[in-house]
């Protein structure tokens, strides 16, 4: 995925490629970092230079200067923050990834640049959000989802996928990025966020579904990215939107709602049996599923109803009967 910044300030495009380049910040982030600061900026141009605002997609912002940015306020900030939940009916998480692109934006200017002399954005807070967790599925549904794998083509293929998301918990970016080569004996290399490699081990199952995968692959006469392990039907490197394609597919053949579930959902799926049924430590755990932060480790870790019913039937007076007089 290549990045244009084109249509940015020369200042805007100097904190992108350093976030890129410098702070090794993934495609994925910068894209992000690109379209919050981009309508940041529209936002500015029609409160302080009557942009229209019903052409807000076609507000044009490069030529905003340096000059234009120290005249923005913490008060601006915040009409943005309003304006992003009013009119762009941003949620808060939205909005808080929106506030984390702007801190970093003046937090560059301020003290790597130098280019203003006052840093609005520290001042500015993140919207609060209710946490809420994440949909995964359960054991029985996950050897359905497995079971489901059937057809005349890809079979191979589709099940290995879903065998290394279900049990190795890999983000979509990190399947879709694996190299023939990632895979030595029972590890696999993967390229998580922020361009982080880190090893994941592989079980039995997953072995046993790459093997069958990969001797169906070196029967293929042509492959036209020999380096990529998962190959779509033009033979070149799986892209996510197939994968996402695929995954909605058999979450609907085992009978469960596609809308509920996705790449990301098995990710949850697999740290949720691991924890549940495995006693995996939440260390070890975040060192499988590459988190940065134990703080995001934790929601995997929840304990759900069936847990808290078996806490209560575990207390030791649970069989105490009333005496009969």
């Amino acid at each position: 995925m290549s990045l244009e910044f084109n249509d940015m300030p020369d200042i805007v495009i100097e904190f992108l490629n350093y976030m890129l380049t410098i702070k090794n910040k993934s495609v994925n982030t910068v894209s992000e970092y690109y379209y919050d600061l981009r309508t940041f900026l529209r936002f500015i141009k029609i409160t302080k230079y009557n942009a229209n605002e019903k052409n807000f997609k076609d507000i044009i912002v490069k030529d905003i200067t340096i000059d234009d940015i120290k005249k923005i306020d913490l008060t601006d900030l915040y009409s943005f923050m309003a304006f992003a939940s009013r009119e762009l009916d941003n949620s808060a998480v939205t909005r808080a990834r929106k506030v984390a692109s702007l801190k970093s934006f003046y937090k560059y200017l301020h003290t790597k640049v130098k280019s203003i002399d006052y840093n609005p954005a520290a001042e500015l807070d993140s919207p609060k959000h209710v946490k809420r967790l994440p949909k995964y599925l359960n054991l029985s549904e996950s050897i359905n989802l497995l079971k489901s794998v059937n057809g005349k083509k890809n079979v191979a293929r589709d099940y290995a996928i879903l065998v290394l998301f279900m049990n190795c918990g890999l983000r979509l970016s990190e399947l879709v990025g694996i190299n023939v080569n990632s895979i030595r004996g029972d590890t696999l290399t993967v390229i998580g966020k922020g361009n982080k490699e880190r090893t994941v081990y592989l079980n039995k199952a997953c072995q046993d579904a790459i093997a069958a995968y990969k001797s169906e692959r070196d029967k293929l006469k042509v492959i036209k990215d020999p380096k990529a392990l998962f190959l779509s039907e033009r033979k070149t490197r799986i892209s996510p939107k197939t994968v996402q394609y695929l995954v909605k597919k058999y979450i609907r053949a085992a009978g469960l709602d596609p809308d509920k579930y996705s790449p990301h959902k098995l990710r949850h799926t697999a740290a949720t049996l691991m924890y549940k049924h495995g006693n995996v430590d939440i260390r070890a755990l975040q060192a499988i599923l590459g988190h940065e932060s134990i703080a995001t480790t934790e929601i995997y870790t929840h304990i759900d109803d069936e847990q808290l019913r078996d806490a209560v039937k575990s207390n030791p007076l649970s069989s105490v009967s009333p005496k009969n007089e």
